[in-house]
């Protein structure tokens, strides 16, 4: 598809497909088998969840948990108990770890009958289950008990062992309340209860986290999985590289244009890491930037994706369910912080490449916009149906159908792009699996969210974390950031912000936070943790590609993706940023954050037109922050906003008025 395949080399863009892999190995194998049934369950639960899209959802209890139970099947035979990778064989002649292997498929295979097994007990009459909520049989406690194991087994499994840890700590407070101390007291959750509340109720497990996920999450990614299939995923970096591939620096402009095409249709960090840093990264490097530069560029890039809209990391459709908000609503709202942050990562870019002297590619070497557009327009016309269907109020289950319809339809127009039938079930069934982990996080996550409903323990984190802060925003604003970016260390970015939505965001509201500034806080906290030493998932993925030090390129990652600490912190004190007030007023501060966040990324690189003193850096660092400043909040009650604003610009304005006044001198 490229028009650069000639010169310019890197991989096909593409996800791999169980189906694909189970049609090309013809042999009659066990694993072979579990592929293709795992390859089967994925491609019906997404033709279901199609079904459902336009035909409206059944029951709310029986939808939610056949989700899920397909999901735990998925989760558990995909990730499988004595084997490292799930296509690694499970008998091996003379090997000592066939045992191993053979009981670990055993308890797998008993994992998954104990899943199909609750779902079969459940829609065997779901009226009478629905009714014996607060009055459980002893075979509701039973398997209600089985199946809160079942999720931390498969969360253990797709998700990791520090969710599963935190998760526990709840579960710990809930049951045995009076055993803690400090605000952290209180009185015990029976057991029985307990279970009720979190099976069979809506607060636990199947309450809103998975219903999100089983609705609009799984459609959007299906429709991200589908439309990087159709070959837009290569499309998307043919176009970055056309439109700044020329520039000084063009690859690394590239790897930031490219990463926020991808960050669009896939909220996936360490995804769009190894698809777009696979090519950009050894250019940059070929080109001259420094190996750990060039792969936190790469990483900070990547993990813009998660803040992109329309799917943002499948958080944006649990904010709109939270907050009772039009799903529109939640993505335009972070349309101008998605702005800045990329903005600011290209700013630090082009510096780095002045600063190094790097030079340009050719032209000649790259593709052109013209074929590139006329070659795959119709790829980005799908994005602007899915949009348009949302404004206009289509539901996002209904709007990401007809988007997976006209994907499909427009590929026909052009022979390169057109997709087969394989393609097709191959995209859904790479859909499913990639949203397989989200649901599994979601499911995890409700059992958190019903334990703090149980335990009462929301409202007392909101009025300690409160206490803690003295009232003072900043300091609760710090707190907040920190608690997030230390549970994203070990949580997905969407159990993240359940958590820290559950527990917190409501101090922020309570102290005055504008709702939707305070909501995409959290959110942005939970996904900065990706290029946030020391556990930094997107750093180290692009660093084992560019071959620099992971934790050296985390360190950098973290100052060339600065913005995501800064703009937050922005736009909860000017929620102007998130289209709330005034249209001028919009449009002011947004070009005072990209003048500041600019002068920003001049100080923490030292370089303008040449060098800069210690002393310029820090006046230049000043003057930046308090462009940052919001307009209308008085500085320590007293300094009017908009005066800081002003000397912040007069500050930028002189320093750029001598700086081009320098570089004329010089050239007289």
């Amino acid at each position: 598809m490229s028009q650069a395949a000639d010169r310019i080399e890197y991989g096909e863009v593409r996800d791999s497909s169980l189906l694909e892999s189970a049609l090309r190995d013809r042999r009659r194998t066990l694993v072979r088998s579990i592929a293709v049934a795992c390859a089967t369950l994925s491609i019906a639960l997404a033709l279901f969840h199609l079904f459902v899209a336009v035909f409206g959802t059944p029951e709310s209890r029986s939808f939610r948990s056949t989700h899920l139970t397909v999901m735990l099947v998925l989760a558990i035979l995909l990730n499988p108990l004595g084997r490292r990778l799930f296509g690694d064989p499970v008998w091996v002649s003379g090997d000592a770890g066939n045992t191993r292997r053979i009981l670990g498929l055993i308890v797998d295979l008993a994992l998954v009958a104990l899943g199909l097994g609750i779902q079969a007990y459940t829609l065997h009459d779901i009226d009478a289950f629905a009714s014996r909520e607060g009055d459980l049989t002893r075979a509701d406690l039973y398997l209600g008990t089985a199946m809160i194991a079942l999720v931390f087994e498969a969360t253990r499994r797709a998700v990791g062992i520090p969710m599963v840890m935190v998760t526990l700590f709840f579960v710990a407070h809930t049951l045995y309340a009076n055993y803690f101390f400090g605000f952290f007291y209180g009185p015990p959750t029976s057991f029985e209860k307990y279970v009720d509340m979190i099976f069979m109720r809506s607060e636990g497990i199947f309450g809103i986290p998975l219903f999100v996920a089983s609705t609009f999450i799984v459609l959007f990614i299906i429709f991200g999985a589908v439309l990087i299939r159709s070959g837009a995923g290569r499309m998307f970096i043919d176009l970055a590289i056309a439109l700044t591939g020329y520039r000084t620096g063009g690859p690394a402009k590239a790897s930031v244009v490219a990463s926020a095409f991808l960050g669009m249709v896939s909220g996936s960090a360490v995804a769009n890491v190894v698809t777009t840093g696979s090519f950009t990264i050894p250019l940059m490097k070929q080109l001259g930037y420094r190996a750990r530069f060039a792969a936190a560029v790469e990483a900070c890039a990547s993990s813009g994706g998660q803040i992109t809209p329309p799917i943002m990391g499948a958080a944006a459709f649990i904010i709109a369910e939270f907050m009772h908000l039009s799903y529109l609503w939640v993505i335009v709202a972070a349309i101008i912080p998605t702005f800045l942050y990329f903005a600011t990562v290209y700013f630090m870019v082009d510096i780095e490449a002045e600063k190094d002297g790097l030079q340009r590619i050719e032209k000649a070497r790259l593709p052109r916009l013209g074929p590139v557009l006329k070659q795959g327009w119709h790829q980005l016309l799908t994005l602007v149906v899915l949009v348009t269907l949302l404004a206009v109020g289509y539901t996002p289950m209904l709007s990401a159908f007809w988007a997976i319809v006209t994907l499909v339809a427009l590929s026909f127009v052009n022979k390169a792009t057109r997709m087969s039938a394989v393609d097709l079930f191959a995209g859904l069934e790479t859909g499913v699996r990639r949203a397989m982990p989200v649901t599994i996080a979601c499911a995890c996550a409700g059992i958190i969210v019903g334990s703090v409903f149980v335990s009462g323990l929301g409202l007392k984190f909101t009025n300690i974390v409160i206490e803690l802060s003295g009232g003072y925003l900043f300091l609760l604003l710090v707190l907040t950031a920190i608690a997030a970016i230390i549970l994203g260390m070990g949580m997905t970015t969407t159990a993240v912000y359940i958590t820290v939505a559950a527990l917190i965001v409501p101090s922020l509201i309570e102290v005055g936070v504008v709702p939707i500034a305070a909501h995409l806080f959290a959110f942005y906290f939970g996904v900065v943790s990706s290029i946030t030493p020391p556990v930094a998932l997107a750093s180290f993925a692009a660093a084992a590609i560019a071959g620099s030090s992971p934790m050296g390129t985390a360190v950098e990652s973290a100052r060339i993706g600065i913005a995501k600490y800064l703009v937050p912190f922005v736009f909860v004190y000017n929620p102007s940023l998130l289209f709330e007030g005034p249209l001028w007023l919009t449009a002011a501060s947004t070009l005072t954050a990209l003048v500041g966040l600019w002068g920003l990324s001049v100080a923490l690189e030292g370089w303008c037109r040449g060098p800069l003193s210690p002393l310029t850096r820090v006046i230049v660092a000043v003057a930046s922050i308090a462009l940052l400043y919001p307009p209308m909040v008085p500085l320590f009650g007293v300094v009017p906003g908009y005066l800081v604003t002003a000397l912040g610009i007069a500050g930028i304005g002189l320093f750029i008025s001598r700086k081009y006044r320098f570089r004329r001198a010089v050239k007289a």
